[in-house]
């Protein structure tokens, strides 16, 4: 036999704790692609301007809602109804990053491993 192997496979005891090793690999894996599920499918609802404009994103990154309040709408000044408009969808992303890192990190004991 050659030098490092025997009848039960690379380095003998070995083998068996690599075994386990890639079946938690495997589980963590299946945790994860669930988890990723899950988040696409949640929303995030964000306010600017003291709650004139509110946007509802998903964890795709998908604006599912979006409500103005009439008195945000002044022909005069768009421009802040634009900036409202962007504070909210950022602040709803934001907040769907913020949600998808925090459960990796809990899932994978913070290893720094990518989603």
């Amino acid at each position: 036999m050659a030098k490092g192997f025997n009848s039960r496979g690379m380095g003998g005891l070995g083998g068996g704790m690599n075994m386990n090793m890639i079946k938690q690999a495997q589980k963590m894996q299946q945790d994860m692609m669930k988890m990723q599920q899950e988040l696409q499918e949640k929303e995030y609802t964000a306010a600017a301007g003291g709650g004139v404009v509110t946007a509802v994103v998903n964890g795709k990154h998908e604006l599912k809602n979006l409500e103005i309040d009439p008195e945000a709408v002044d022909p005069d000044d768009v421009e802040m109804l634009q900036d409202l408009i962007v504070a909210a969808v950022n602040e709803a992303m934001r907040s769907a990053d913020n949600d998808a890192s925090s459960s990796m990190q809990k899932l994978t004991g913070g290893l720094g491993l990518p989603f």
